[in-house]
């Protein structure tokens, strides 16, 4: 329980200390400076060595202690300016499906010297020996594992450096504020609403109270290619196009209400899945969710709006709210 308190007030002292921000300068009072393990037993050894040049008398001891101390100092000092200076900048946030890892790009920059053997760590992802030039940028490329579809936002980037001997460690934090988008992960619906029957004519599948039946009729100009039932054509030559009565069961729309009696994450997994199928094969096709539209249309383009609705369905984008990292594997 102490320690649960020690480690609550202890981030909440360093989120205060490091705000939000896509872009972070590393200067002194936002940067951490302590021994390494290796570190720690170099000092024990100084005092060692101290204690046995005071009862010996021994001016050698005296010299390769002290040399030693100006090692460790000197370390000290390159540790700390190693980080000191460097500005870290979120570029570009990735996407990716529930259960991917996603890509966020940041870019380091240096206007004098250099940042050497430097390493980005978040959670279990880790991105080390990234050697920043003086007057150049450097863009890296950190994985955060996602768990659900949504906003995902990192929460501490630890920024790390032991260069030049790893007996002290220099560390701090970016706290990006853009969040990347996480996709629902796609999942096939054991009964697609439409279906193509052995005669090679679209029949409707009843999938909600009210819905119409298709109707078939000549094609005339205009009509989109997508709807021609192109396996009556091959069999009797007659071009006749599907046209529903109604929105709900066309091949033009995918529709949230056609999975009744389906949880909400189900049913956008069913229809992440139906637009993959639609861009796959060329289709063009709208989207329907409960106070959202977006009107039937082909094209990459097209495909990651409609992916992207499905992701922030019912949620806010956590830059308009401050924190909130839905979507991040804690």
């Amino acid at each position: 329980m102490l320690l649960k308190s020690v480690r609550k007030r202890w981030q909440g002292w360093v989120n205060r200390r490091i705000p939000r921000s896509d872009t972070q300068q590393f200067v002194q009072n936002n940067i951490f400076i302590l021994p390494t393990g290796v570190g720690v037993v170099f000092g024990l050894l100084l005092v060692v060595m101290l204690l046995t040049g005071i009862n010996y008398q021994n001016s050698l001891i005296y010299l390769m202690t002290f040399i030693l101390g100006v090692v460790f100092v000197a370390a000290m000092h390159q540790t700390h300016r190693n980080l000191s200076g460097l500005q870290l900048t979120l570029v570009q946030t990735g996407e990716g499906y529930a259960g991917d890892k996603i890509p966020f790009v940041f870019r380091g920059t240096r206007s004098k010297e250099a940042t050497l053997a430097l390493e980005l760590r978040y959670h279990d992802q880790v991105l080390a020996q990234q050697h920043i030039q003086p007057g150049e940028s450097q863009d890296m490329t950190l994985l955060a594992r996602s768990s659900l579809r949504g906003y995902l936002v990192m929460d501490r980037v630890r920024v790390e450096t032991r260069f030049p001997f790893g007996l002290l460690k220099a560390w701090s934090w970016i706290r990006p504020a853009t969040a990347a988008v996480v996709y629902p992960r796609p999942l096939l619906p054991p009964e697609s609403p439409i279906a193509e029957g052995d005669d090679g004519e679209a029949d409707a599948r009843i999938t909600s109270d009210g819905q119409d039946h298709v109707d078939i009729r000549p094609w005339r100009q205009g009509d989109l290619s997508q709807r021609v039932l192109w396996k009556r054509y091959a069999r009797t030559g007659d071009m006749v196009i599907a046209e529903w009565s109604g929105q709900q069961g066309s091949p033009d729309w995918l529709d949230y209400d056609a999975f009744p009696g389906v949880e909400q994450e189900l049913r956008l997994s069913y229809l992440t899945a139906l637009v993959q199928q639609k861009l796959g094969a060329g289709e063009a096709f709208g989207l329907k969710l409960p106070g959202e539209f977006i009107a039937p249309d082909t094209g990459p383009a097209h495909g990651a709006r409609c992916l992207r609705a499905l992701a922030v369905f019912g949620q806010h984008d956590p830059a308009d709210q401050g924190a909130g990292h839905r979507g991040a594997m804690s």
